[in-house]
């Protein structure tokens, strides 16, 4: 079967310019920057304004310069049909499948696709060379939050036992979580942002090579 043709939809996007988190957000809207897991934060900080004119500017005799700090870039890739995005910084590579492209409805049973969808992300961390995964489930606000969270563990689950069998590597660990309705990435008012918000995201470190 055909892959759908992947569309960059944002190249080159300082996280610096969207550092701003929505702390302890457990509502199922999203906001315009909604929050991030825990441990998952951009590491960039905005810079302070500076007054180009202030005198203490000057350096003193003798002072060097500070060495230059690489800000945190991001680049985002999605497919046309939004089932799988994959975005890139400095630091880690991170993946997000739709729930409908590895489960059927309400279930943690992964489909044959979406294994072969699995096998690919686990080749790019062979190809980083990662020794720690996350893999966390999320899913939208309809039905009960208690389902939610057993029902996006579980898919964490079955996607961690795919990436651990391909990867067949004892010095990998994983952290794998289910936060069910919490941390969307799209408004739950729709059904296309509910879809959205259905899924379960793969990261790991980049290689520094």
């Amino acid at each position: 079967m055909t892959r759908a043709p992947r569309l960059t939809l944002t190249l080159a996007t300082a996280t610096v310019l969207v550092a701003t988190t929505v702390l302890g957000a457990t509502t199922a809207d999203a906001a315009d920057d909604p929050s991030v897991p825990p441990g998952t934060e951009a590491t960039a900080t905005a810079p302070v304004e500076v007054d180009a004119n202030d005198p203490d500017l000057k350096i003193p005799e003798g002072a060097t310069l500070a060495e230059p700090k690489v800000l945190d870039i991001k680049q985002v890739v999605e497919d046309q049909t939004g089932a799988e995005r994959r975005e890139d910084t400095n630091a880690d590579v991170k993946f997000a499948l739709q729930a409908e492209v590895l489960f059927p409805k309400d279930s943690a049973k992964l489909t044959g696709e979406a294994k072969a969808r699995i096998s690919e992300i686990a080749q790019e961390i062979k190809t980083q060379n990662a020794t720690r995964i996350r893999v966390f489930g999320f899913t939208d606000n309809l039905g009960s939050a208690a389902h939610g969270d057993v029902l996006s563990r579980q898919r964490a689950n079955a996607v961690q036992g795919i990436l651990e069998s391909e990867l067949d590597d004892s010095t990998v660990t994983y952290e794998v979580r289910g936060y069910g309705e919490q941390y969307p990435i799209s408004s739950n008012e729709t059904e296309a942002g509910r879809k959205k918000n259905r899924r379960v995201e793969v990261s790991f470190p980049r290689s520094e090579g």
